[in-house]
C-alpha cells in the first residue's frame, strides 16, 4: 500500500508508522516531486493547497485523503466527489492555539498594551489610558466548532458571557446562548467581542459587510481568525475610520502575503496577525494522532475514522 505526502512530515512522526505498518510504502515531497507517483498512491497527506481536479483525476488508486489543516476551501471537491474519495482532516488540532490567540487579543484590547508599547517606546509616562476588563463581557463566537467551543472555554475562566452563532441552533458547551446563522445580526447587536472561525464556504463568503458591522455597537471589538474573504475589507476599513466599531484584528486576509500596499497596514485601530493563529510547536503531533487513528481504522475496518468531510457541504 503506497502512501504519498505532499505535506512535510518529520521522520519521528512517521518512523512509528513504518514500524506498526512493515507493509506500507511511504514517500513524501512537493507535489512537483511525487506528481508521476501519484498515480499508484491509495492514500494522500496534504495540506490540501496544492491539488487540482486535473491532479486528482489523475490519481486513479487514490481512496483517502487525509488533510492535515482544518481548512479545505481550496479542495476540487467536484472532482473528489467523482471519484468517490474519503477525506479526513486534522478539525480539532488547531483549538488551544487559535484559542491562546484571541484570548490574547481581547486580553491586549481590554488591558491597553499596544498605546502602552507605544508609549514606552516615547519614554511616555501615561496613567490616564482608560483600561477595562473582561468580566462582564459579552463575546459572540461566530461558527461554533471545536475551535468556538475551546474559545468559549477559556472565555468563561474570564467570567465573560458567551454567545454562539452556528448552523443548526443546537447548544455548545460553555456557550450561554445560541442563535442560528440566520439571526446573526441580533446577536452581534449584543457583542463586546466578536470572533469569527467559521469555514469559508458559499454562504459564509463575504458574510461580514457593512450590515454587519453597523449591527455591532460602537464599542464592540472584531476578530477574524477563519478564512480572509470571510470580511469584505472595504467594509471593515470603512467600520475602523468612521467609528463604527472601536477596533479589529485580522490574522487571515484575502490575499497572503498582505500586499505591502494594502490599506489595511494603515487602517486605524487594527491588529495585524500573519496567519498564525492556529501555529503550535504540537501541530504535527496532533494531526498525526489523527491519521494514526484513522489509518487504523482504514486497515481493520473496525471502529469510526475521524473528522471524515462533508464533501458536498465543504467542511
Amino acid at each position: 500500500m503506497r502512501v504519498i505526502s505532499t505535506a512535510k512530515i518529520s521522520s519521528h512522526h512517521i518512523q512509528p508508522i513504518l514500524e506498526k505498518y512493515p507493509e506500507l510504502i511511504f514517500e513524501y515531497g512537493p507535489i512537483e516531486e511525487v506528481k508521476d507517483k501519484l498515480k499508484e498512491a491509495e492514500i494522500l497527506i496534504t495540506y490540501g493547497e496544492d491539488l487540482t481536479a486535473e491532479i486528482v483525476k489523475e490519481c486513479k488508486s487514490l481512496k483517502w485523503m487525509m488533510v492535515v489543516s482544518a481548512g479545505l476551501d481550496k479542495l476540487p471537491f467536484e472532482q473528489l466527489m467523482a471519484q468517490n474519495i474519503l477525506v479526513t482532516n486534522a478539525k480539532g488540532i488547531h483549538k488551544i492555539p487559535m484559542a491562546e490567540h484571541t484570548l490574547a487579543l481581547m486580553l491586549q484590547d481590554s488591558r491597553r498594551l499596544v498605546p502602552m508599547l507605544d508609549n514606552q517606546r516615547k519614554s511616555l509616562w501615561d496613567r490616564t489610558l482608560r483600561v477595562a476588563e473582561l468580566a462582564g463581557k459579552t463575546l459572540v463566537i461566530v461558527g461554533v466548532g471545536a475551535i468556538g467551543e475551546e474559545i468559549a472555554r477559556k472565555a468563561k475562566a474570564f467570567d465573560m458571557q458567551v454567545i454562539g452563532v452556528n448552523r443548526s441552533g443546537k447548544s455548545v458547551p460553555y456557550v450561554d446562548r445560541i442563535f442560528k446563522n440566520d439571526d446573526l445580526l441580533k446577536a452581534l447587536e449584543l457583542a463586546d467581542y466578536v470572533v469569527v472561525v467559521t469555514p469559508l464556504t458559499p454562504e459564509t463568503k463575504d458574510l461580514f459587510g457593512e450590515k454587519e458591522f453597523k449591527a455591532m455597537p460602537e464599542n464592540c471589538y472584531f476578530i477574524n481568525i477563519a478564512r480572509g474573504h470571510v470580511v469584505q475589507d472595504e467594509a471593515l476599513l470603512k467600520a475602523l475610520k468612521e467609528g463604527w466599531i472601536r477596533g479589529a484584528a485580522l490574522d487571515a486576509f484575502r490575499e497572503e502575503p498582505l500586499p505591502a500596499d494594502s490599506p489595511l497596514w494603515q487602517a486605524p485601530n487594527l491588529i495585524i496577525t500573519p496567519h498564525l493563529a492556529g501555529r503550535s510547536p504540537f501541530y504535527m503531533k496532533r494531526a498525526m494522532e489523527i491519521f494514526k487513528h484513522n489509518l487504523e481504522v482504514y486497515y481493520t475496518g473496525e471502529g469510526e475514522m475521524l473528522n471524515v468531510v462533508n464533501l458536498e457541504r465543504g467542511y
